[in-house]
């Protein structure tokens, strides 16, 4: 006679934290038979598991292989059926309540095979492909990684000693030699002379590899002219294009900020034809009335959620001096101001991140080791930490969060994991992700004096500026070269130097250039943003930008053409030819448009009407409202 006997029978639920997983475990099962005639008994122990494979709800199929004994072995499951019906009730349950409260709400689409992280953190959306398609189409952009794997080591200079009231200054000199430029790449692949693929040497740096280029250096996206151009006109053809057809996604639940929302839009986008506003000029704006009723309602309705997740000093420790102040000044004004920041995050409109692009780039990044990987992945674990513990970015996939970031490393180091969120970001490239409409291309300022930003105010009038262009500056990527080569003292009228000579600045300082010249030269550095754009503007110079595929700030509300002069990259030879072929009377015009639009580039100890603060939190409103799509 055979009989069975079951010990044990058990099953663990687990959950993890993107997805559901469902570990049946059966822990022991003894196995007792007697053999005929016979007081032998013998026990088989099956320790039974299963692990999840393509996706992580772990479906069972049990398969028992017998060893062959000399009589056979039947067995018997008791209650088989209640035990399958009990399992696939759960994981329904589960399934249920994961697309509905666990981080990301991504459980269903875990069960498809390859899916591994949250969409929102790993892959391009649909949109983006679009718009990547459109770019394509008008620049025929040639796809490159190289800002993926390329980029700009900074020799830094750090004083953490000058504390100003709530901020920091951080003083940084950049200088850099081509030759020892090294490339990361994932996988890290160079070219050697023979043009033949090699592995190099791979270090090992904060648990990351780094590749160390052992032969030649391959030539720096920085150092070479962009593969592909989108001029202006083409820029507001994007915009109007992305006004039409917002690809942001959908809430996934709606919410009483939403209907707020969509009637801000339906006023702004019937605004009257003309107003009375002595405050506002109208010719530097791209339409006056739309912006005046999307300000008026800002300040009536907007409220912002500022996240208190996050340590010093990457969080909440503005940087209020030197070339990365824009973000400093925003973070700090911003969490300070008690008209737009709500402690409720109920009542959100917008939910700000508040970290330093600069500050994280300061005290993550190892000096020499070309990797940037740890700072991308810090604010990966930030983003999912802020996911898992609020239901807000998932209810609309990040596309209501915002960042303000100035550093050029900004869109490598919030790219996949903060792709749905609008960015306002100084380095406002169109082929390197930038996507316009959305993003916020944020002013450059070089603030000085963090007690006082508004020293040295101003210019000279119109009629005293007797010099036709100034610039000067370091040696800093291919077009700086290039704008030397032809202009470099080769043209009184053109004082186009490097680094200020001696002779000249003991005579007249840079400033004092600027406050004297009718046309300032902006060129691009190593990236496409530069800090003279602003810096014209507040000494009242018309500035002259020359940087292919750089969209000007706040490309959605203000018209550059009536305060600015654009020259393209290969037009650089015939720069003065341009800048005389403009007349008196239209820099006359050009000028006046600098001194109208200049109080929205500037920077105040306490936020002023229309001032830079509320011109940024202005720009992430109006594209809010714009990109929001009704659920």
């Amino acid at each position: 006679m055979f009989f069975e006997q079951i010990i044990g029978l058990c099953f663990q639920v687990c959950i993890g934290s993107r997805a559901l997983h469902i570990n049946l475990i059966i822990f022991h099962c003894t196995l007792t038979f007697q053999q005929q005639n016979k007081n032998h008994f013998s026990n088989s122990a099956y320790f039974l598991s299963s692990r999840p494979t393509l996706s992580r709800v772990c479906l069972f199929i049990l398969f028992f292989s017998m060893k062959k004994y000399k009589h056979p072995i039947q067995f018997q499951i008791v209650h088989q059926r209640r035990w399958v019906l009990m399992v696939g009730l759960v994981a329904t349950i589960h399934l249920f309540c994961q697309t509905l409260m666990l981080p990301y709400g991504t459980a269903v689409l875990s069960l498809l095979p390859g899916h591994n992280n949250p969409s929102y953190f790993t892959e391009m959306s649909n949109s983006d492909t679009s718009e990547d398609e459109f770019q394509q189409e008008s620049l025929q952009l040639v796809k490159s990684r190289d800002f993926d794997h390329v980029f700009i080591e900074e020799m830094i200079s750090v004083d953490l000693s000058n504390n100003l009231g709530d901020g920091v200054s951080i003083n940084s000199n950049i200088s850099i030699d081509p030759k020892i430029l090294m490339v990361v790449g994932e996988p890290p692949v160079v070219v050697n002379k023979s043009g033949n693929g090699s592995q190099g040497q791979v270090l090992p740096i904060n648990e990351k590899y780094a590749l160390f280029q052992t032969d030649d250096v391959k030539r720096m996206r920085c150092l070479m002219p962009p593969k592909s151009v989108m001029y202006i006109d083409q820029m507001e053809r994007l915009l109007a294009r992305n006004r039409r057809a917002s690809r942001a996604m959908r809430p996934r639940w709606s919410s009483p900020r939403d209907q707020e929302i969509l009637a801000a839009k339906m006023q702004i986008t019937k605004a009257p034809s003309r107003i009375t506003d002595q405050e506002l000029y109208a010719p530097v704006f791209r339409n006056v009335t739309m912006f005046k009723r999307s300000y008026e309602l800002m300040e009536r309705t907007l409220k912002v959620y500022v996240y208190k997740e996050g340590e010093r000093p990457i969080f909440h420790q503005p940087i209020l001096k030197g070339l990365y102040a824009s973000e400093g000044w925003f973070m700090k004004l911003m969490e300070g101001n008690k008209r737009f920041v709500v402690k409720d995050p109920r009542k959100a409109h917008l939910f700000y991140m508040p970290f330093s692009a600069r500050m994280l780039e300061h005290k993550l990044y190892v000096r020499n080791s070309h990797n940037r990987t740890n700072l991308r992945q810090f604010l990966k674990v930030y983003a999912e930490k802020l996911a898992s513990k609020y239901p807000f970015w998932n209810r609309t996939g990040g596309a209501d969060h915002f960042l303000v970031a100035c550093h050029d490393w900004a869109p490598y180091e919030t790219r996949h994991h903060m792709e749905h969120c609008m960015k306002a970001l100084c380095n406002a490239d169109v082929t390197t992700g930038f996507k316009i409409g959305r993003d916020i291309s944020l002013p450059e300022c070089y603030v000085r004096s963090a007690r006082n930003p508004l020293r040295d105010l101003g210019g000279k009038p119109a009629s005293e500026r007797n010099i036709l262009a100034f610039y000067a500056g370091n040696i800093h990527g291919y077009l700086r070269k290039i704008l030397l080569e032809y202009w470099n003292n080769k043209d009184p009228d053109m004082k186009i130097f490097g680094p200020m000579p001696p002779g000249v600045a003991s005579k007249m300082n840079y400033i004092e250039h600027m406050k004297s010249s009718k046309f300032c030269i902006c060129p691009k550095g190593y990236e496409v943003n530069s800090p003279r754009v602003v810096e014209a503007i507040f000494y009242e110079c018309v500035p002259v930008i020359i940087s292919d595929n750089f969209v000007p700030p706040f490309f959605e509300v203000l018209n550059w053409d009536a305060f600015s002069v654009v020259v393209a990259e290969k037009d650089i030879p015939e720069l003065k030819n341009i800048l005389t072929g403009i007349s008196d009377s239209k820099y006359r015009e050009l000028q006046h448009g600098v001194k109208k639009v200049q109080r929205h580039f500037l920077w105040n100890v306490k936020g002023v009407k229309y001032d830079l603060f509320h011109m940024i939190l202005h720009s992430i409103w109006y594209n809010r409202i714009f990109q929001f799509k009704p659920r």
